[in-house]
């Protein structure tokens, strides 16, 4: 639900239909709010991809597991990923598990990546 309100928000559509969570709505304006960060993140890992060549579909996906995995913090990261890639096979075009498991996992390689997962041992 989270991906596709911030794909329709992509789309000017701001205000939720009426079956959609609050949490859902908050949750999206976090995500809003944090847009030029998050797609700084998408451009910097994926530089041969223009936002504005990249499917709305995918890019929503994109944004919304960048968001989790950088900013909210709260989920691990292999369910993060594992999710995401799981509505690009779903929801996105041909490739885009490809592309999405491609940026997400050189998001989490990089040097600056400083997300710590509860379920991993030290």
């Amino acid at each position: 639900m989270l991906v596709q309100q911030i794909y329709a928000q992509m789309f000017g559509q701001l205000a939720p239909s009426s079956d959609v969570d609050q949490a859902v709505v908050e949750e999206a304006m976090l995500i809003t709010q944090g847009m030029d960060t998050i797609d700084a993140r998408i451009r910097e890992f994926a530089p041969k991809y223009p936002l504005d060549q990249v499917a709305k579909t995918d890019l929503a996906i994109l944004r919304v597991a960048v968001y989790e995995l950088t900013i909210k913090k709260t989920e691990p990261t292999k369910v993060i990923i594992n999710e995401a890639v799981d509505l690009a096979k779903e929801m996105g075009s041909e490739r885009a598990f490809a592309f999405v498991n491609a940026v997400l996992g050189a998001i989490v390689q990089s040097k600056e990546y400083t997300h710590t997962d509860s379920n991993t041992s030290t």
